[in-house]
C-alpha cells in the first residue's frame, strides 16, 4: 500500500486571547496549512518539483520547515547542541535537493516531532527571554515566533502553487 500525507483539519485560532497565545495559534495555523496542501499526495508526488525552474516541493518544504524548527526553537533559543537535520557545508540546501520519495513518511512524521519539541522548548521561555546569534546578536523569543509565522507564510504561499501544478487542488 502506497502511503499518502494524511488529511488535517486545522484548528481556527482564536479572536480575542494574550499575546502569547495569539502568536502560537497563528504558528500553529500556519504549521498545519503547510500539512493542508500535502494532505492525499504519495511520496511521489511530494518530491515533484512542478513549479520550473524552482526546485522547491512540497517534500522539500517539509524537511526544510522541520530544519527551521529544529534551528530556532531548539538550537537556537533553547541553545541545544544539535546537528542540522539536512543542511550541510557542502550543501546547505539539501533539505530541497536531497530528496528520497521513498522517505516521505518518515520526513512527514520528522516534521510533526520537530514542531512537538519546538513547542516543548519554549513553554517555559517568556516572549521577552533572550539568546544571542552569531550573525545577529541578542533576539527574543517573540522575534523568533513573529520570524516562524513569516517563514511559514512564505512558504505556504510556494505551498499553494506547488500543490496546484501537482494536481489542480486549491485551498480554501
Amino acid at each position: 500500500m502506497v502511503w499518502t500525507a494524511p488529511d488535517i483539519k486545522p484548528v481556527d485560532e482564536p479572536f480575542i486571547s494574550d499575546e502569547r497565545t495569539m502568536l502560537v495559534a497563528f504558528l500553529d495555523g500556519h504549521r498545519d496549512y503547510l500539512l493542508q496542501k500535502c494532505a492525499g499526495l504519495t511520496g511521489e508526488q511530494l518530491a515533484r518539483q512542478s513549479v520550473s525552474p524552482s526546485n522547491l516541493s512540497l517534500l522539500g518544504l517539509i524537511r526544510h520547515m522541520a530544519e527551521v524548527e529544529r534551528s530556532w526553537f531548539r538550537r537556537r533559543v533553547q541553545g541545544s547542541d544539535l546537528p542540522m537535520l539536512y543542511s550541510r557545508p557542502d550543501n546547505e540546501d539539501a533539505d530541497f535537493t536531497e530528496l528520497d520519495p521513498e522517505q516521505a513518511e518518515a520526513e512527514y512524521s520528522t516534521l510533526l516531532r520537530e514542531r512537538d519539541l519546538a513547542r516543548e522548548a519554549v513553554t517555559e521561555v517568556a516572549l521577552d527571554d533572550t539568546f544571542v546569534h552569531t550573525r545577529w546578536g541578542e533576539m527574543s523569543l517573540r522575534w523568533v515566533f513573529h520570524h516562524m509565522i513569516c517563514e511559514y507564510a512564505q512558504h505556504n504561499g510556494h505551498a499553494d502553487l506547488i500543490r496546484e501544478a501537482i494536481d489542480g487542488v486549491k485551498t480554501e
